[in-house]
């Protein structure tokens, strides 16, 4: 069984942080949450976990969280 395809999330530039991505995408609504989700490794990006906060993510960059995952979009 495959997992569903990445959301889309528009972030209005070429590259934004891992810490408000995750907040600006909704998927956590602190940054105390996201600070403790990211240090904790349940954070991954394009498949890998990373626990660097101030990650600069990429257009196309995959994150993942709790099974869920956003693609950044310009």
């Amino acid at each position: 069984m495959s997992s569903p395809a990445p959301q889309d999330v528009p972030v209005g530039s070429d590259s934004i942080r891992l810490g408000p991505f995750l907040k600006f995408a909704g998927v956590l609504d602190s940054g105390g949450d996201v600070k403790e989700a990211i240090i904790d490794g349940y954070v991954q990006v394009n498949g890998e976990i990373d626990r660097r906060r101030g990650r600069q993510l990429q257009v196309g960059d995959v994150v993942t969280f709790e099974g869920r995952s956003f693609r950044v979009q310009a």
